[in-house]
């Protein structure tokens, strides 16, 4: 395990890993409430590992997340760690998915299950799934579950589990909603609060005062000025969101929007697209955009300022991550100022203010394009596609260097393959002339 540590990158623990981990891989029951982004999923991952034993083919932990889209990063993640391990399954069970296929899974075991509530009480109540060998359970994101509702699912879940067992519960905040909750379901639970703050110098912050007529067209010019290949842009509603879509693609800038009335497929797609770095810029609301962890996020844009000061905090934490800098830019109308005001006192220092006629695109600067374009093969998990796959014909068979080739993220029936701009055109000619695990495959640019 450490070895495999060693290899994906986790040289030093983070704070919430160093405070928990003694107490989890102890047996103790805990509460931590820790940010997304502050390394939460490797601390319980970690613990529940510890606990299973690969040769019994039962399901021995259960981590219950909020979304689809925070269950699929989970998995992807406990795979990651799981792989010094021998053989050990994980299975994802979400809502938005055929319970068809979840079926056929359940029917070959699984070791670790990662789902939604609702979901995982469908197959309790199927008696498709079983967790009488159950030792671990997680609630990640356990706020955001309570205001998503999913409060008596997550009861009826609980109840289906062994008494004797660790349960670690992970919240952002720790409302009494949550509070009740361990209440009920945990054992002399041990607390743990990291109210860290992302260090000061890595996010710069600047103030635009805008009228409403400007604010969608100071976007663009932001965008033009600072030219960040990746922006998270925020605003208070859906139709916001579609309204700036519509005006930063009329600038040519390649946007896509994020929000609540998105059906799964699309919102799987525009993850991957933004995630690829084939997207430049994500319009999301605040609910769609919980628990997403991009990485190289180089600037988050408040086009509305949120009337928590809270969210606006946990809005331009995600940019800043790591060892990178970020931008913050908010976009403020008089009838903001007060919001702005609370954001002020609660961060405890005034944020800079700045002009929009300072912003102009640099002489001869082309449109801002995203480097990369995603290519959707249609084929995924189900045909065994696997990531090397895919690199493995394109570099050995088609000739593309590795170097032109991004991130590939294989889905149950599809694989997302970003590629350099310059070369896309010839990289979807070569895959559609050619053949990925000696079969013929159909791709199209998103």
């Amino acid at each position: 395990m450490q070895a495999t540590l060693q290899q994906l990158g986790y040289l030093s623990m983070t704070p919430i890993q160093a405070a928990s981990l003694p107490l989890s891989l102890a047996g103790r029951d805990l509460i931590a409430q820790a940010k997304t982004g502050s390394g939460k999923t490797a601390a319980f991952t970690l613990p529940l590992l510890a606990n299973l034993n690969p040769r019994r083919f039962a399901v021995q932990a259960l981590v219950l997340c909020p979304t689809r889209e925070l269950a699929e990063q989970v998995t992807q993640e406990i795979r990651r760690l799981a792989r010094a391990e021998d053989n050990i399954k994980t299975l994802t069970l979400c809502g938005g998915a055929p319970i068809r296929n979840q079926l056929a899974s359940l029917a070959h075991g699984a070791h670790i299950v990662v789902g939604t509530p609702g979901r995982i009480l469908d197959h309790l109540s199927r008696e498709t799934l079983s967790l009488e060998a159950l030792n671990t359970l997680v609630l990640d994101e356990a706020d955001r579950m309570l205001d998503m509702g999913f409060a008596e699912d997550i009861a009826q879940v609980v109840a289906h589990c062994p008494k004797q067992r660790q349960t670690l519960l992970f919240s952002a905040t720790y409302p009494d909603g949550v509070a009740a909750m361990a209440g009920r379901f945990m054992r002399d639970p041990q607390q743990l609060t990291l109210t860290e703050r992302h260090a000061a110098g890595k996010i710069r912050q600047r103030f635009y005062e805008v009228t409403e007529s400007e604010r969608l067209h100071a976007v663009g010019l932001l965008l033009n000025h600072y030219r960040p290949a990746s922006t998270l842009a925020f605003c208070n509603t859906k139709q916001q969101c579609r309204d700036l879509v519509a005006v930063l693609q009329a600038e040519g800038i390649v946007a896509l929007e994020l929000h609540g009335d998105l059906d799964q497929r699309d919102r799987d797609q525009v993850l991957v697209r933004f995630a690829n770095r084939s997207c430049s810029v994500l319009v999301a609301t605040d609910v769609a955009a919980r628990g997403l962890d991009i990485a190289q996020l180089e600037a988050v844009i408040n086009v509305d300022i949120t009337p928590d000061p809270e969210v606006h905090v946990h809005r331009i934490g995600r940019t800043g991550r790591a060892d990178g800098d970020g931008w913050a830019f908010s976009l403020a109308s008089l009838d903001e100022m007060g919001r702005v005001g609370r954001i002020d006192q609660m961060q405890g220092s005034v944020n800079p203010w700045h002009k929009l006629d300072e912003l102009v695109a640099p002489p001869g600067a082309e449109p801002l394009h995203p480097p990369m374009v995603t290519v959707q093969i249609l084929g995924g998990r189900k045909e065994k596609i696997r990531p090397g796959d895919v690199l493995g014909a394109l570099t050995k068979d088609m000739g593309f260097e590795g170097a032109q080739i991004g991130k590939i993220n294989v889905n149950e029936f599809s694989t997302y393959v970003a590629v350099d701009r310059d070369v896309a055109p010839r990289v979807l000619r070569a895959l559609n002339a050619g053949k990925v695990k000696g079969k013929s495959v159909k791709a199209r640019l998103l």
